[in-house]
């Protein structure tokens, strides 16, 4: 679905112009036929009609652009009661505003509807799917780094605080067992072991001279080399053999493998002692002064390193972005379980987030309004609604002649 680009406040302004032209042109029409048949002869009698006609699109006009412009401003500037209806109640509506829109929008209920409805993560995948917004992004992402690189005494202290009190704040073996029970759960983590062993058989079969020489180096040296071959040949297909036989999930040392990782995550979780080891790993890790000093140097380096060039770390960065960025789309858009869960932690984000806090949403909104200045209300107002609002004195001066064309009809019928 493509989503029309928003219109400029110079584009409302425009057509709101040529609305009130329109509705005003049409009031001064009916005033001109009306002039014209009230000099017509009197043997003219259509001219009655149309005079009525005219004559009572003309009130018609002229009370509806009164109740318009009524809504925004006092007619002529004149104190009379009840006009400038918006700017004299501006704080209410702000408050009326923020009520409705904490009331209808931010409710759990429409939230997921809606997000439900928007599928961000198809949205994401269909916008990465076109290079030039990959490009586009990538190149905005690269070019902040110049300006944020250089605060780097800021960042590395505001990381390495939240990463101080996010270890201290509990044990930190459970943490650990809980991260690593969801990485090693994860279908990621067999298709990351699948991928390991696919590239230890590509190394063994293009790397034969290696084992050969290894062979080489621990046999006797009085051994034949088409010995050493020949046993460096045998060793690496029976390490093809054992390598392309670990492909297969229930192969045992497959399962020996997640029986031990399976039994470190429990031991992590409820193991006194592997808790007071890790514990006692991050405490030595916050109080090594060295630690501190290589990673400041390190930052420091880098910091210094990356700057020099602001042109060149923008060029160089950019393309790796673009790449990084490209990839995750194609991954949404072939992964539909990925956009399922990432549509799920949205929703669950904005259900958990938004909601508790509408009231103060809703507020704020109020608050917002409450310190516009009154002609700054009215502008905005008058930009968003003003041209269908020139609607009501157009329908008002033809309803109104037909009314009095009406009348006057029936009129003339009982004389």
């Amino acid at each position: 679905m493509t989503v029309p680009a928003p219109r400029s406040d110079a584009d409302r302004r425009r057509e709101l112009g040529r609305m009130r032209l329109l509705a005003t042109g049409l009031l001064a029409l009916m005033t001109a036929i009306y002039v014209a048949t009230r000099l017509a002869p009197g043997a003219w009698t259509w001219a009655g009609y149309v005079g009525a006609f005219a004559e009572a699109a003309m009130v018609g006009a002229c009370a509806d652009w009164f109740a318009v412009t009524a809504l925004f401003r006092r007619p002529f500037g004149l104190p009379i009661p009840h006009t400038a209806i918006i700017p004299r109640n501006k704080t209410r509506i702000g408050e009326a505003l923020g009520d409705f829109i904490a009331g209808e929008f931010l409710t759990p209920r429409v939230l997921d509807r809606k997000l439900k409805d928007l599928r961000p993560s198809a949205r994401l995948a269909d916008w990465l799917r076109e290079a030039k917004n990959v490009d586009a992004l990538a190149a905005r992402l690269a070019g902040l780094l110049p300006d944020i690189i250089p605060s780097g005494d800021a960042l590395r202290g505001l990381f390495g605080e939240i990463i101080r009190r996010a270890a201290s704040a509990g044990p930190m073996a459970p943490s650990a067992a809980r991260i690593l029970s969801y990485l090693w759960n994860d279908p990621g983590a067999q298709r990351l072991l699948d991928r390991t062993i696919e590239r230890a058989g590509a190394y063994l079969v293009g790397h034969g001279e290696v084992i050969e020489a290894g062979v080489a180096a621990v046999a006797w040296s009085w051994i034949p080399k088409w010995v050493d071959k020949l046993l460096a040949e045998r060793l690496t297909r029976g390490l093809l053999g054992a390598v392309d036989d670990m492909r297969d999930p229930a192969h045992p040392w497959r399962l020996e493998l997640a029986a031990w990782v399976e039994d470190f995550i429990v031991r992590l979780e409820s193991d006194p002692q592997m808790e007071a080891q890790a514990q006692s790993w991050k405490d030595a890790a916050f109080a090594d002064g060295a630690l501190k000093d290589g990673l400041r140097n390190a930052w420091a380096e880098l910091e210094t390193r990356l700057t020099a060039d602001r042109q060149g770390l923008v060029e160089l960065v950019r393309p790796i972005l673009a790449r990084a960025l490209a990839g995750l789309g194609a991954w949404l858009d072939e992964d539909a379980g990925a956009r399922d869960r990432l549509d799920s932690w949205v929703r669950v984000a904005m259900r958990k987030s938004l909601p508790p806090r509408r009231r103060e949403i809703g507020a704020f909104v109020a608050q917002v309004v409450a310190g516009w200045d009154a002609g700054e209300v009215v502008e905005k107002l008058e930009l968003q609604v003003g041209r269908d609002l020139q609607f009501i004195r157009i329908n008002g001066t033809l309803v109104g002649g037909l009314v009095g064309l009406v009348i006057h009809a029936l009129s003339r019928l009982a004389a």
